[in-house]
């Protein structure tokens, strides 16, 4: 599940909705993205099946695909929950004080939830790409082993 840290919000409380909306409109095309990413991992995993069980154990393998999996749904989750947030603009009367602060508390928590699901994803990346370069370079120096 997302784990919360702490994120500096404090700007929130000046920003526009014209800036929420760009705000969240960013959010969105940057965890498209990322489904573009997932797709990448995804078949660099399928393409190294073999070599990643060799190199650490099955159950470290299954580890990494099940962060990949739960980091897939998250994102799949945020990006429903940042479209929601859009939309929810559309339809807020601005000059609500009640309406303008509950949607400001959402964009806070959405900000939030956005930094950290980047950051686990950032942390997802490297280990996958240090893993595949591990394997990559076990492997010149099988194929170099084997030519001598």
């Amino acid at each position: 599940m997302m784990k919360i840290k702490h994120v500096n919000t404090s700007y929130i409380k000046w920003l526009s909705a014209e800036e929420m909306h760009n705000d969240s409109k960013e959010w969105r095309l940057e965890l498209e993205f990322l489904n573009d990413e997932y797709l990448f991992f995804k078949d660099l995993i399928k393409w190294n099946t073999l070599q990643l069980i060799d190199f650490q154990s099955y159950g470290k393998s299954k580890e990494i695909i099940e962060k990949l999996s739960n980091s897939i749904k998250t994102n799949d989750a945020l990006i429903q929950l940042v479209q929601k947030h859009e939309n929810s603009l559309e339809v807020i009367d601005i000059k609500a004080d009640k309406q303008k602060e509950t949607y400001k508390n959402e964009h806070k928590t959405l900000l939030i939830l956005f930094k950290n699901h980047l950051k686990e994803h950032r942390e997802l990346k490297l280990n996958l790409f240090d893993i595949l370069k591990k394997i990559k370079k076990t492997e010149k120096q099988k194929r170099i082993i084997d030519v001598e």
